[in-house]
Order: C-alpha cells, then structure tokens, then sequence
C-alpha cells in the first residue's frame, strides 16, 4: 500500500499554551487535524466558563486564515470547581469535558485537586449530565517511585471513584503502562483512553540510556519497553477503547534544558507520518482510521468529521528540526527512524 485516505482525525489531548507560543503552534495541528481537546493548565488555568470562552476566542483568532479547525475546550478542576458554572457551560456546548490533574503532577498543576472528597459533588453532576473526565492518572506522593505512579493511581484514586461514581465517563489520558491497558480494556462503556504517538515510539531508555535526552522526558514519564508493546498493542488492535491523544506540549529549548527542565514532547507537526509508520510495522494500516479518526468522536458522541486526508508513501519525510517561536525555539519530537509517509 502506498497511499490511504482516512477520515481526518482528531487530537483529543492538545497543549496550545497562549499567546505568542499559540500562535506558532496551532497551525502544527489544524494543518492535519479537524478538532482538539485543548488542555486547560494555562497561568492562571482555565477554571470557569467565563475563562473557557476567553481562551477559546483567543484561539478562533490566532487559527490560521480558512482554517476549519475547532478547538473543544475544558475546565480545570479544583476543590472549588462551581457545579452551576460547570453545567451552564457544558450545556450551552463551550465545554466538552473536565480535566482533573492530581495537585504538582505535571506542568501547571498547582491548582489540582489534593482532596478528592472535595469534588465528590462535582463528578456525580457531571455523571448526570453525561461530561467526561479527563484524567492524569498519576499519583504525586513522594514516597511512590515515578515510574509506579501510574499504576498506584489506578488503585488509590481511579478505581475507588469510578465505584463511587460508576456513572461517570472517564478517559484515562495517555497511559503509559500496561496497567493502564489493561484496566482500559476492562472498564465498559463509560472508561476510554488516549495514547500519545510519542509513547508509541519510545521508552525509558531512549531518556537516560548514554545521556540524558531532555526532548524525550515527558510526564507521564515512559516506562519500560515490555509497557511500550502493551500500548503498542492496545492502539493497532482496533478496541475502539484507544484513540489518539497527542499530549503534544511545546516548550521552548531553553526550558528544556534547564537544570529542572520542562516535561513534554512536541509532536502535533509530524504525528500521522509517525502513525502511519508505526502502523504499517504492525501490519495495522487498516486500523489507524479507527484510532485516529472514528474512536475518539464516538467516546465523546461526537460525528466525524465530514472531510479526509491522504497519506502517500514514498521517499523519506524531512520535518524541521525546530519551530520557531517569538518566545524561542521549540524542538520536534524526532522518533529517531525514517518517515515515509506524508500527508498530501
């Protein structure tokens, strides 16, 4: 096969950031894709609707001139998340989810819940009015190693809220284990979740083994190779569980490269010719539609979109190894093998 045409696809966990960073980054996504889940740890973070409709004009006028992209906002939850604001905006359509980081587990997320008894409230809501959870699924505790995080999580948090609030409908965003897998896969209807392409490509050793590498230390960290197969697995087998969620989170070079640098890697430019590779390698062509495209819409009962994008192989894709930011640079997820697919 040398050329497949899928519905276009989505990105349903996308960093834009603001600002001048916005501006350059967007047209890495809406180029490729019809919609995004855009994340809200913004400074100061989006927590009310008010704050969702700000961000979300922002991003509308920086979007590149006949762009049909359309960004799907959220809410950062708090201990003091109103459930008035929250149903108001989730009923009018400026919402499409809630995003819940446990307080100091990844970038900007200070603001995030340390109680969860505190947004007990807030979550039975949500289950009655059918709005997703979207969740970081790690624990912060000092005491658990950060590459057990994820899992300890799925015991001690999501697995006691989903009992107290079985209702609920949960995305388990870009799990890193095979853990997370697993307990995806077990969950019905109501239990979805993202894998990011980068988390597809590499482990713990492409970050630390002969040297530390700052472009590929992301939160949630990755972690074995045995975890990188099971995710693996999980997005070429068709479960309409796993669909796409790029995490992709741009940072300039100069804060990654700080002695406490910044977690993320950017790969909203290059991801479906990474995909489309990865894919083709497991003999899972015919499945990267349904990862990219159709899976992702129905857990948000969402249509496709209407329109397609062709992928065409050929000789090797060259991207830019950076993207210029009038903040700096930021450097491109490089998956450290040859792409040969492109989108034409």
């Amino acid at each position: 096969m040398t050329s497949l045409t899928i519905t276009r696809p989505d990105d349903w966990h996308l960093h834009l950031r603001d600002g001048d960073m916005m501006k350059a980054v967007l047209p890495e996504t809406a180029r490729h894709f019809g919609r995004a889940i855009i994340m809200p740890n913004l400074i100061p973070p989006v927590i009310t609707a008010k704050d969702a409709a700000e961000y979300r004009d922002r991003i509308m006028s920086a979007k590149p001139d006949n762009s049909k992209f359309q960004p799907l906002m959220t809410l950062y939850l708090t201990e003091d998340t109103e459930v008035k604001d929250l149903r108001a905006a989730a009923e009018i359509g400026l919402i499409h989810a809630i995003k819940l980081y446990p307080a100091g587990a990844t970038t900007n997320s200070a603001s995030g819940v340390a109680d969860f008894s505190k947004v007990q409230r807030v979550l039975e809501n949500m289950a009655q009015i059918g709005l997703p959870l979207c969740v970081h699924g790690e624990v912060t505790d000092a005491d658990v190693d950060i590459f057990d995080r994820e899992a300890v999580f799925i015991d001690r948090v999501l697995d006691p809220i989903r009992r107290a609030v079985p209702e609920l409908r949960v995305i388990m965003e870009h799990i890193t284990t095979k853990q997370g897998a697993d307990y995806a896969r077990s969950g019905g209807d109501n239990l979805a979740a993202t894998i990011t392409t980068h988390h597809l490509v590499i482990n713990r050793n492409h970050i630390l083994a002969g040297g530390i590498k700052p472009h590929y230390y992301c939160l949630p960290v990755a972690k074995r190779e045995e975890h990188r197969l099971a995710l693996l697995e999980a997005a070429t087998s068709g479960d309409k569980t796993y669909f796409l969620g790029t995490d992709s989170a741009p940072h300039t070079d100069e804060n990654k490269l700080l002695p406490c640098g910044c977690a993320g890697c950017f790969t909203a430019t290059n991801t479906m010719s990474i995909l489309a590779e990865v894919f083709e390698k497991e003999n899972a062509l015919d499945k990267l539609e349904g990862f990219a495209s159709l899976h992702g819409p129905a857990f948000y009962r969402l249509e496709p979109n209407k329109d397609t994008i062709t992928l065409t192989k050929g000789d090797p894709v060259t991207y830019p190894d950076r993207i210029e930011t009038a903040q700096g640079d930021v450097t491109m997820f490089d998956p450290q093998f040859p792409l040969h697919w492109r989108v034409t």
